[in-house]
């Protein structure tokens, strides 16, 4: 099957049917995988999406439901919807998908919804609940398959038969022992392979990774890529198996820690929706608008402290936006490379060091490159050798300023216990502003003037 990519004619067609009856737009529907519906769902306004989900099957319209993001708030159109309805369709979803969902209302509203549910249904979603939504209890979902180690193959093979019947996919079997205590996980593979007269016990592969509920959902993440797991367990501290998290959950996972940290490091909120109004943008934006032009009165303030400078050697003002605009290019590269390697990898003080120090070499070289096109330029355009080795001076240490703490500053920012990305491209930008402007105003005035 193809990618599905949001087309205009997608929209018109859609459209077109919500205008006409209800068989109409049912057979329009019809031609779209629940995936695809979902992401159809982006264009539409609330009323539209409400009547499409009240006439879905109960199959296919808690598939659209698990699917939409977060923004587009399946909260509300489950709200509205019919409550003999909506309670078929929160029991066809997965619990850790219903638990994401009702999350987002609020306590009045989860409860009117839970009181229709069945008790094994209710139950198992308020336990869900009591978990933060990124750790890996509020990513795990309580439904897997068990075995006793003890289990021949025949009667292991007629359990895992007997409680797959209630879950939609697995993929691994969990082995535990007389005392429900997890002792490990054995393939359905290797059961089927083995002999007739073998022990699950015989079978069991201890030796794998898991996780506590509130291991944060990044470490999840970090170690199903890291041994290609396709699920985790998660356990209680006396090693009681709670639930798992499947690698489906880890991908929306990824996917919102690259956004949150795109976002923070571009000195946007994290709370900002992507598909938010203009008033949301600005609450979220402002404030960190108005501390960078705290830090810009720093920059400033040294152009000031050089303005005599700057009235004798007049073309200095156009060498400094390319000596300001390379170093915070240059920091921003750094600081890139640099959080992304933190939120992968828990540096060690030597991974640490090495990173700067990699970061301080590309500075100087690169910086050395580029100064001395500027220098050359320089020479050639305004007839002035000495401009040309201040602005080359200038430019290789900025830059070497701009590697130092484009790695250094969220290495700090961390090792303090502050999320690295959100503050970082502020500090370093001051850094290379200022640094830059003082390197090439304090250079000009001591061998120009």
């Amino acid at each position: 099957m193809q990618s599905f990519e949001l087309d205009k004619s997608d929209i018109s067609k859609l459209k077109v049917a919500l205008n006409g009856d209800d068989a109409g737009l049912e057979a329009i529907l019809a031609e779209y995988h629940a995936s695809e519906i979902a992401i159809l769902f982006e264009s539409l306004n609330r009323e539209e999406k409400q009547r499409i989900i009240n006439l879905l099957a109960v199959e296919v319209a808690s598939e659209v439901i698990a699917e939409m993001d977060e923004e587009s708030h399946p909260e509300e159109l489950l709200l509205k919807m019919d409550p003999d309805k909506r309670t078929e369709i929160v029991e066809e979803l997965d619990y850790d998908d219903a638990t994401d969902i009702l999350s987002q209302l609020e306590a009045h509203e989860q409860a009117e919804i839970l009181e229709d549910l069945s008790e094994d249904d209710a139950s198992h979603i308020r336990n869900l609940m009591r978990y933060d939504e990124k750790t890996a209890g509020g990513l795990m979902n309580t439904q897997f398959i068990k075995v006793n180690l003890n289990l021949m193959k025949k009667d292991a093979i007629e359990e895992i038969i007997r409680q797959s019947e209630e879950i939609e996919e697995f993929y691994t079997i969990y082995v535990t022992d007389d005392e429900d205590v997890f002792q490990g996980i054995v393939s359905l593979k290797d059961i089927i392979k083995s002999k007739g007269n073998v022990k699950i016990t015989e079978l069991v592969r201890a030796e794998v990774a898991w996780v506590y509920p509130d291991t944060d959902q990044e470490e999840v993440a970090r170690l199903i890529s890291q041994y290609n797991i396709t699920s985790i367990p998660v356990l209680d501290k006396d090693m009681r198996l709670l639930g798992r998290v499947t690698f489906d959950d880890v991908i929306d996972v990824l996917e919102e820690e690259n956004t949150e940290d795109i976002l923070k490091i571009s000195g946007v909120s994290e709370d900002e929706e992507l598909s938010g109004n203009w008033a949301e943008a600005v609450k979220s934006r402002l404030p960190w608008l108005i501390l960078n032009l705290g830090t810009a009165f720093l920059a400033s303030g040294v152009i000031r402290h050089f303005e005599p400078t700057i009235k004798h050697i007049a073309v200095l003002s156009a060498y400094m936006t390319i000596i300001a605009g390379m170093g915070g290019n240059s920091a921003t590269q750094a600081l890139a490379v640099t959080v992304r390697r933190i939120s992968l990898y828990d540096l060690t003080d030597n991974q640490a060091y090495r990173t700067v120090l990699k970061e301080l070499t590309v500075g100087m070289i690169n910086g050395a490159v580029t100064g001395l096109i500027v220098f050359m330029f320089a020479f050639f355009f305004d007839a002035n050798p000495m401009l040309g080795l201040v602005i080359f001076l200038a430019m290789t240490g900025n830059l070497i300023i701009a590697g130092v703490t484009g790695a250094g500053i969220p290495l700090v920012l961390k090792r303090v216990g502050i999320d690295p990305a959100i503050a970082s491209s502020i500090i370093i930008t001051t850094f290379t502003d200022v640094f830059g402007f003082l390197l090439l105003l304090g250079l000009a005035s001591r061998l120009l003037l």
